[in-house]
């Protein structure tokens, strides 16, 4: 490696070419990179006490890969971004300027001839930068002041613009300033050979100024950087470009490195950290089944994989069954289910699943997930509800397998049901419902063939949202029509559709339900019987409510299985030693710790309906997923085990204890001792963190 300092311009007039690899990332800087570049010019321009402006490094490899001699291009590792929004702001400025000098070396014609072009070359290698893919022709026809092509970067369309835009509404002081700011900039200058330096170590080494690398460029790179370049080109081409093609530019940077994040969690059932996809990833990639099988197979398996994906979650699915319960799930937003919908359609594309099989397991999964939400469940577990879920699926009985999975899961992950989802979906707002819009279209359009575009529609309540009820609502309602409005309002049985909102305004039922467009005349299935009702009151209300739910109980479907089928399905119990409390002689009755205990776990158990407790030889156990508090009886106090790291624990007291590596009964590494009931509340504070901490679906940050 060398490196030394140097102009920018001076880099680019020296140098022959700089040959963009296929394995970098497209140009992806936006208005805000942008715009604090081009602040930085001018600011530095302006400014005759600042000599230099540093812009960060360009890294590159000057030897190997056939670039035997001096006039070869230069392969860029790094500093693709400014180098590439540098030269948009050179040819936006040679445009502005004619061939006479504003600036001492700066006219059009030395901008181009210098910075830009290689004059005396012919084809591509008469320009300076060549990038890849969509990005490298549309700057090759904007740099010839051509059209740009039918399939243009779109950074590279909009940030000439910017730029461009910028230029022209410069004063003739301010194109000075330009100009000074640019023979300004200062940059490293690194040069790699490629039989001495590691590209890779020193590309993920790199912190760059700009725009941060994602988890996928980081990925690209590790895969492809270290190849020969047939291989290399061969891999990009069949199966990393097509991927980036079906993603598109925009959905490219926001989709994948989520789809990868996915991808591994269904590979190795563990949910990779946000921003630890990339090291996730090398873990995957260096294990040794994965290492033995090659590179080629697997860019295969993840080029596969995201066509699941991109099917899935960005509206491409072919198939018009399917397609439509995707776009339901999209609406849902159960990004957390993907890693298991991924299983799902490789089992479908490798026919171990038909498609009617399919859309059925993709509605269960949209009802468990909208029956939880509409229950008031937690969904902090659902990421690893989804994690595993295919583990334990009998593929040669699909769909009863999948039944019998949601129907055992615990308490806190369980699958509501039909009773539980008909009650708090009578009592739920579902007016200030984040998904309000998708359960109207649902319900209206059930056992429909021809659908309802309900987003024509607004929501309407039939009883008024005003505050102050006219009389003729008051008297409908009774004496208690406060209490009735408060406690209904925005409930299912008092929320319907209409066109005619700004019509119905506040007038009294019987109006809404006359009038032209009214009630009586609606086409639509949600107000079905309300034309035939004379007053709207809060039995009206609780009936309609339980009709529109017994419908949606159909709509959100559970799964169903016979007590027989089910308990093929159950884990099978082995038998240990019982232990009950009179194993432990500290809680036998009338010894000190019995009454402290027996309050304890009265309050652990209140946790949550999930909580069992477990007698042991040693100490009894709390779970939930599994253990996270034991109790070690003793004669003068309890010592309790939280099963989360020390590190993890908000004790302000500074009671507990790290037990970390250390012999303990108890399992978890913090340790605290109790030994009185007044310090139950601040002990259930902290057995509260490590049941959350459980039950949480947060990867550790």
């Amino acid at each position: 490696m060398k490196a030394s300092e140097a102009t920018l311009l001076d880099f680019l007039r020296k140098s022959p070419q700089f040959l963009v690899p296929i394995y970098q990332r497209t140009y992806s800087w936006t208005d805000r990179e942008c715009q604090q570049l081009w602040d930085d010019i001018l600011r530095t321009g302006s400014n005759q006490d600042v000599s230099v402006h540093f812009i960060g490094s360009i890294v590159y490899i000057e030897q190997g890969l056939s670039l035997v001699t001096r006039h070869s291009p230069l392969l860029v590792i790094d500093g693709q971004q400014r180098l590439t929004t540098v030269t948009l702001i050179l040819e936006a400025l040679s445009r502005r300027l004619d061939d006479s000098e504003l600036v001492d070396g700066f006219s059009a014609r030395k901008i181009r001839n210098y910075y830009v072009l290689n004059p005396e070359e012919n084809g591509e290698r008469a320009f300076k930068l060549l990038l890849t893919q969509t990005d490298k022709q549309s700057l090759l026809n904007l740099l010839q002041q051509k059209q740009l092509p039918e399939e243009y970067s779109l950074r590279i369309k909009e940030n000439f613009e910017f730029f461009d835009k910028a230029v022209t509404a410069l004063s003739e002081e301010g194109l000075s300033n330009l100009c000074h700011g640019l023979s300004k900039l200062m940059i490293v200058d690194i040069g790699l050979n490629r039989d001495h330096d590691n590209p890779q170590l020193i590309f993920e080494s790199m912190n760059s100024t700009g725009r941060e690398l994602s988890q996928a460029d980081l990925i690209r790179n590790f895969i492809l950087m270290g190849l020969e370049p047939e291989q290399q080109t061969q891999l990009y081409q069949d199966y990393w470009r097509p991927m980036e093609v079906a993603f598109g530019q925009e959905a490219y940077g926001a989709h994948f490195d989520a789809f990868m994040r996915h991808y591994l969690t269904f590979k190795t059932g563990d949910i990779p950290n946000v921003r630890q996809v990339y090291e996730a990833f090398k873990a995957h990639a260096l294990s040794p089944k994965i290492a033995d099988a090659g590179v080629d197979a697997l860019v295969a398996d993840i080029h596969a994989f995201a066509s699941y994906y991109c099917a899935m979650a960005l509206g491409q699915e072919p198939d018009t069954q399917l397609a439509v319960a995707f776009q339901d799930l999209r609406e849902l937003k159960v990004d957390v289910a993907y890693p298991f919908l991924l299983e799902l359609y490789h089992d479908y594309v490798e026919g171990l699943l038909s498609v009617e099989a399919f859309e059925r397991v993709v509605r269960l999964v949209e009802s468990y997930v909208f029956r939880r939400a509409v229950c008031s469940i937690p969904t902090n577990s659902l990421n690893k509800t989804f994690a595993t879920f295919g583990r334990l699926l009998k593929k040669d009985r699909y769909i009863e397998s999948v039944q019998a999975q949601f129907l055992l899961l615990p308490s806190y992950r369980r699958f509501p049901t039909d009773d539980e989802f008909r009650r708090e979906l009578t009592i739920r707002d579902l007016y200030n419902f984040r998904n309000r819009s998708y359960w109207l279209r649902k319900l209206e359009n059930y056992d429909r063939k021809e659908w309802v575009p309900v987003d024509e529609y607004t929501i309407e309540h039939i009883l008024p949202q005003n505050e102050n009820l006219s009389p003729p609502w008051r008297e409908a309602l009774g004496l208690e029509w406060q209490r009735v409005q408060e406690t209904w309002l925005h409930t299912l049985g008092n929320l319907t559709l209409t066109g005619y909102n700004a019509e119905y305004s506040d007038r009294p039922f019987t109006e809404k339900r006359d009038m032209k467009g009214g009630f009586k005349e609606s086409p639509l299935r949600v107000n079905e019987d309300l034309g035939a009702l004379d007053t709207w009151d809060e039995e009206a209300i609780q009936v309609r409510a339980g009709r529109l739910a017994a419908k949606a109980a159909c709509v959100w479907s559970g799964p169903s299985l016979s007590d027989e089928v089910l308990a093929d399905y159950r884990p099978k119990v082995v038998k240990v030693e019982a232990y009950d409390i009179g194993n432990h002689p500290h809680l036998a009755d009338g010894t000190p710790m019995r009454p402290l205990f027996d309050a304890l776990r009265a309050e652990l158990l209140a946790l949550d309906p999930c909580v069992s407790e477990e007698f042991l030889k040693l100490y009894v156990a709390y779970k939930a997923e599994t253990n996270f508090v034991d109790i070690v009886p003793r004669n003068k106090l309890l010592r309790l085990s939280l099963n989360m790291k020390f590190h993890q624990l908000h004790d302000p007291k500074g009671l507990a204890k790290d037990v970390t590596n250390l012999g303990t009964w108890g399992n978890g590494d913090v340790e605290i001792a109790l030994s009185s009931i007044e310090g139950i509340p601040y002990i259930m504070g902290l057995a509260r963190q490590a049941f959350e901490k459980q039950m949480s679906n947060e990867v550790e940050q």
